[in-house]
């Protein structure tokens, strides 16, 4: 109680210095507003620095059954948003702080960005990395569906990683193009643990996109988001190729560390390369969206590879799958916005393992088929959601998968 009583005397001081400070500085002008999905804004001096409160709820109901047991009901919240950006315009930074308390680890987003130029920023720190498919690079709050495909979340985790990200845009007559570049931990989000002892593992990692734009950009507010809420009035299409080279992973996606070690014959770490391509391809108009993704992982180990510290268990070509999410995978979606207010779509994800005989791989191979319908009442900001998933993983019986949910940015 004691302990909650300072924070409450903190968190008034920091306050009551705020304001203090503020009434302190001349020409200070401060221009509060709030729009749903906007968030709470303040302006200061004339715009020249701007801070934004903001975050997004999803309470859901859902249900799991297959042919084999019972139905497993529950009732939850699927993500709990709260985040903090601003920017300061004549120092031509901003940031982005967001946290997800439905997670056990909340952080999602911490990072900071310099743009020197109006098609170049530079950013450094935590963010939804672009080295993936493009569904897995578009913010949770803009999904088709309440969750991504079967391609997203087997070959990725969260998506997030913490590095250095650069991207840039530059037109070729109508067309667009968009390189980006990064160099990450190659261990997914902050991974230090408890206590800095808790070490990345391996080197880093490697990654680029590239998008081209041939019929010009989507609509404002249309370009981060699947389905076509805006009615582009003309065809808009982005295809996109993503790829990187992770030096030394030691979990399943590539996205943690510690998850598994290999050694080599003096018992050091030996860890394997991870390797993932991607290509994809997002039409938008009058309504109708198409999305099309495909991904191809390998791995690279070297000879001399082994399980264990003492070099008895050598790891064969095919055991490597064994640690590593490897194969194949198809993700395709398609959807229709009806008057800006109804949304239909259907999804269909298919996955291969590398490795056909090794029945231990961490990929299975699985299918999925999804139907959803959407009642936007301010496009993505506030929706409701229904959809029925058939997910199908190896030879195991297929699963119904329920979900209701309503979604509210604010």
């Amino acid at each position: 109680m004691k302990n909650y009583s300072n924070i409450k005397i903190l968190f008034l001081g920091i306050l009551i210095a705020c304001k203090v400070s503020l009434y302190a500085q001349e020409n200070v002008s401060v221009e509060p507003t709030f729009e749903m999905g906007q968030g709470l804004r303040f302006n200061f001096n004339n715009g020249d620095y701007q801070v934004k409160i903001g975050g997004m709820i999803q309470p859901q109901i859902a249900f799991i059954k297959d042919s084999t047991t019972q139905a497993s009901n529950f009732l939850n919240s699927r993500r709990t948003y709260f985040n903090v950006s601003g920017k300061a315009v004549k120092e031509k930074l901003s940031f982005l702080l967001q946290t997800d308390f439905s997670l056990a680890s909340p952080l999602m987003d911490a990072w900071v960005c310099y743009k020197p130029y109006k098609q170049l920023s530079i950013t450094m720190g935590q963010q939804l990395a672009f080295t993936n498919n493009r569904e897995m690079s578009i913010m949770e709050t803009q999904f088709q569906f309440i969750d991504r495909s079967i391609l997203s979340t087997q070959f990725s985790s969260t998506g997030r990683e913490f590095g250095v990200f650069i991207e840039s845009s530059f037109n070729l007559g109508k067309m667009i193009v968009s390189p980006k570049a990064a160099i990450t931990s190659g261990d997914g989000r902050n991974s230090f643990g408890v206590s800095s002892t808790d070490y990345d593992l391996g080197g880093v990692k490697y990654a680029g996109r590239i998008d081209f734009y041939p019929l010009g950009n989507f609509s404002e507010g249309n370009e981060q988001v699947i389905a076509d809420i805006k009615h582009e009035s003309t065809p808009k299409i982005v295809l996109g190729a993503a790829g990187s080279i992770n030096k030394g992973a030691s979990h399943s996606t590539g996205e943690g560390h510690g998850s598994f070690l290999l050694y080599d014959t003096a018992g050091q770490n030996k860890l394997p390369d991870y390797r993932k391509l991607y290509y994809d391809i997002l039409i938008k108009y009058k309504g109708f969206s198409v999305l099309t993704e495909f991904v191809i992982a390998t791995a690279k180990i070297e000879e001399g590879t082994y399980f264990d510290q003492t070099g008895i268990d050598i790891v064969k070509t095919t055991e490597i799958s064994e640690r590593l999410t490897l194969g194949t995978g198809l993700n395709a979606q398609v959807g229709y916005v009806l008057n800006k207010k109804y949304g239909v779509d259907m999804r269909y994800a298919k996955l291969i393992r590398e490795f056909p005989g090794n029945i231990n791989s961490v990929l299975q191979n699985q299918e999925e088929i999804t139907y959803g319908f959407s009642r936007y009442f301010n496009e993505n900001n506030l929706k409701v959601n229904a959809s029925l998933t058939h997910l199908k993983v190896g030879t195991a019986a297929t699963s119904l998968i329920g979900n209701l949910y309503v979604q509210l940015l604010f």
